[in-house]
């Protein structure tokens, strides 16, 4: 099949990529950056340099595809950018997406999108999702599209490494022994490839996890992994987290997203719809995350 990959070359997109290159498929993967054109072309797919606020561009590229894997992604250090409205930047690309597929004529979707999804407010950061799965589901009844819904990324506790390193803890405003769900982005591009190959319905949302596991334990996890045994997760209030994040210089609109997707977290509201269509869980555990973390960490 002829399968458009976009978000480059990031946590999932490559390895989803190799995997598909793997099983036959011809793979288009978009990225804004030119530099990526020979490390895609090496990967065996074809590169198409573009952004994803082009609509020109993304029609003319998922013409003639028989699936697409959108997904939303803004450039790094976006969080730091007192300019950027996130969540407003987010759902505009969700918009762009519908009108490149309306005029490219694409019938199948698979669409990364969140955990959080189901809920309209009370979500932070995450409410670009609902907005954009809201978006793509205004499309005709023949277009089927798979809302892929992964939970809180491993590569997201990276973050703890300043605080470890300062203070010797991990410092959020959500914690304990309640278990949350996790993911590794390999995992996601396991779903996806396999998704990619089943047969469309309609509209699907399926839930995307590698292990259930609370804050507590992964601090010992990750503590072990870097040669700390003492390593404890601290809860502080919202709003000393909140000064926290703006002290480091991030967005304080963004700031406030993520301080209200955690206090969900927290309280159970953004897994609810999760426990309630809980997916089978992937091979890749924070056991086997911590070693690369460990590496990071020492570096």
């Amino acid at each position: 099949m002829k399968i458009v990959v976009t978000g480059s070359l990031g946590n999932i997109s490559k390895p989803l990529t190799q995997l598909l290159v793997s099983k036959g498929h011809s793979v288009t993967v978009v990225s804004t950056n030119p530099e990526r054109k020979a490390e895609i072309e090496n990967l065996g797919a074809q590169p198409a340099i573009g952004t994803m606020e082009d609509v020109d561009f993304l029609s003319e590229t998922f013409k003639g595809a028989d699936i697409v894997y959108a997904m939303e992604a803004l450039n790094a250090g976006c969080f730091f950018d007192h300019n950027v409205d996130f969540i407003a930047a987010n759902t505009q690309i969700g918009k762009n997406y519908k009108e490149a597929f309306e005029r490219s004529g694409v019938k199948r979707i698979v669409h990364l999108s969140s955990i959080g999804a189901h809920m309209s407010q009370g979500n932070g950061i995450l409410a670009f999702h609902h907005n954009v799965e809201s978006i793509l589901k205004e499309l005709p009844e023949d277009v089927s599209i798979k809302f892929m819904r992964p939970v809180a990324f491993y590569y997201n506790m990276y973050a703890f490494i300043p605080d470890i390193k300062a203070q010797g803890k991990i410092i959020q405003n959500y914690g304990g022994d309640q278990k949350e769900p996790w993911v590794s982005p390999l995992d996601i591009a396991e779903v996806i490839a396999e998704e990619i190959e089943k047969p469309f319905n309609g509209r699907e949302i399926r839930y995307i996890a590698s292990e259930e596991i609370a804050p507590n334990e992964i601090a010992g996890i990750l503590g072990e992994a870097i040669g700390n045994n003492e390593l404890k997760w601290e809860i502080i209030p919202d709003e000393q987290m909140l000064d926290n994040l703006i002290h480091t210089g991030m967005n304080p609109q963004t700031a406030k997203g993520f301080i209200e997707m955690n206090a969900a977290m927290n309280n159970g509201t953004l897994s609810e719809d999760y426990y309630a269509h809980q997916p089978a869980l992937g091979k890749i555990k924070v056991k086997d995350f911590a070693k690369e973390f460990a590496i990071t960490y020492h570096q």
